[in-house]
């Protein structure tokens, strides 16, 4: 599958279930809440690589950057900005005291899943990470990056196409019923 349409579809598929401003908004906090936690707990870990001590914490945003690489240049750059923030923060929290950490970690973790699934509540649409867990967890903040970019008004011709490509798949779904 070529990039554009490969990023496409991940979008398309991600605009059908997040149409309503609350799920977004609500998904612009619980995401970054839920990877914050999840870098927090991965910087109480590290690898020896060729000698050199690395946070795992590094590791993952340095995968997630290659995968996004993979579907949007921009995006992906952004992302990592970003993301890099986060780590610094979250490796920041890692090194308190082990219950203070561990509270902070698991309070933005599992408060990020709850807020999520209220916002789906909300929109009445079943979370895309019980149709595919995996896929959820690696497009997530991606799609966090593409909200941003649509907030600000920037590459308006992508989302309309997206919202055209939504409309069109609602309404052959509706004929076929």
């Amino acid at each position: 599958m070529k990039r554009e349409s490969r990023l496409m579809e991940m979008l398309i598929g991600y605009a059908a279930a997040h149409q309503h401003p609350v799920n977004v908004a609500v998904h612009m906090i619980g995401i970054p809440a839920i990877m914050f936690g999840a870098l927090v707990g991965l910087g109480w870990m590290s690898v020896d690589l060729g000698g050199f001590s690395i946070n795992i914490a590094w590791l993952l945003v340095a995968g997630f950057f290659a995968f996004y690489l993979t579907l949007d240049s921009l995006f992906a750059l952004v992302f990592l900005l970003a993301a890099v923030i986060l780590t610094l923060l979250a490796l920041q929290v890692s090194v308190l005291p082990t219950a203070t950490s561990v509270s902070i970690a698991a309070l933005c973790f599992f408060g990020g899943f709850l807020a999520q699934f209220i916002g789906h509540a909300i929109e009445k649409s079943r979370p895309v990470l019980l149709k595919h867990p995996i896929q959820a967890q690696l497009a997530a903040p991606f799609f966090t990056i593409v909200e941003v970019f649509k907030f600000l008004g920037l590459r308006d011709e992508l989302f309309a196409a997206v919202q055209t490509a939504v409309a069109d798949r609602r309404r052959q779904g509706a004929e076929s019923h």
